[in-house]
């Protein structure tokens, strides 16, 4: 039975991810196990239909998650307490991670995708494994001061990830999350961030999977051609990893989306970062 309140436009591509993650989760060998994907998906509604461009993209959603998932992890274990996932979607990594004690986590994403989240894994009894704060607001509007109200504290150093989002949001809307986020950032935060440049984006092969986004208002609004200098502009060093190498790291095949010789210069970026 599907739960009412899950939000259209881009808070529908969560499912998209969740599928994924479900998908991995059943494969004994899966990078990583997330129990809850397939309650959220079942209460949300399986997307079918997928385009030959999403289901190549799931590969990536695979290989993302297990990424973002090292990323936090270093960076808790380096000491890190206060983490904030922005944009967290249908993302369960609070319930599905080991956090050491005294962590506190922070999901911000828009009230509707919120109460639908928060409801489905109520009704499933979910635990999460650390202190998570659920805060509602538009990445557009001013959400530092929902986060803050939230009990996050800017004098202690950050995890952030922000997955899977940029790329939906204008270059000036997405320069003012950066932005803002960099001015909540003690000194001694790691960012874990997703990002594309415009050739990935324009690959002929996108296009159908570009269309139905468009139709569906989530359409792809921006790119970055420089991550590192890009995010230098606001007081962060950045490390690059190419999908190539962290599949062949991670002992799976390289995805086509991501092959040198298929992809050409197009390029997902997944960037770690620091903030001195």
């Amino acid at each position: 039975m599907t739960v009412t309140g899950l939000p259209t436009g881009v808070s529908r591509t969560a499912v998209l991810i969740a599928q994924a993650r479900e998908a991995e989760t059943a494969r004994p060998s899966g990078l990583f196990k997330d129990p809850l994907a397939r309650p959220l998906v079942e209460a949300a509604g399986r997307i079918s239909g997928v385009s030959e461009a999403g289901r190549r993209a799931a590969e990536h959603f695979v290989l993302r998650t297990r990424y973002f998932d090292d990323r936090l992890g270093e960076a808790v274990r380096a000491g890190l307490r206060q983490v904030v996932l922005l944009a967290a979607g249908l993302d369960t990594r609070a319930y599905r991670l080991d956090w050491p004690a005294g962590t506190r986590l922070f999901e911000v994403d828009l009230p509707d995708l919120i109460a639908f989240k928060d409801r489905v894994l109520a009704e499933h009894d979910a635990q999460a494994r650390c202190e998570r704060t659920a805060v509602a607001a538009d990445l557009r509007d001013d959400w530092p001061a929902s986060l803050v109200s939230a009990a996050f504290d800017p004098e202690r150093p950050t995890a952030w990830l922000v997955e899977g989002v940029l790329m939906y949001l204008t270059p000036e809307d997405g320069a003012a999350v950066l932005k803002r986020l960099s001015e909540l950032s003690a000194p001694g935060s790691r960012l874990s961030v997703e990002h594309v440049n415009q050739a990935y984006a324009d690959q002929p092969k996108m296009r159908p999977a570009m269309n139905k986004l468009a139709a569906t208002q989530a359409a792809w609004l921006s790119s970055v051609e420089d991550p590192e200098e890009w995010l230098a502009a606001h007081g962060w060093r950045a490390e690059i990893t190419h999908q190539a190498d962290l599949a062949v790291s991670l002992g799976r095949p390289v995805p086509a989306m991501a092959h040198p010789a298929v992809a050409g210069s197009a390029r997902i970026w997944l960037v770690d970062a620091t903030r001195d």
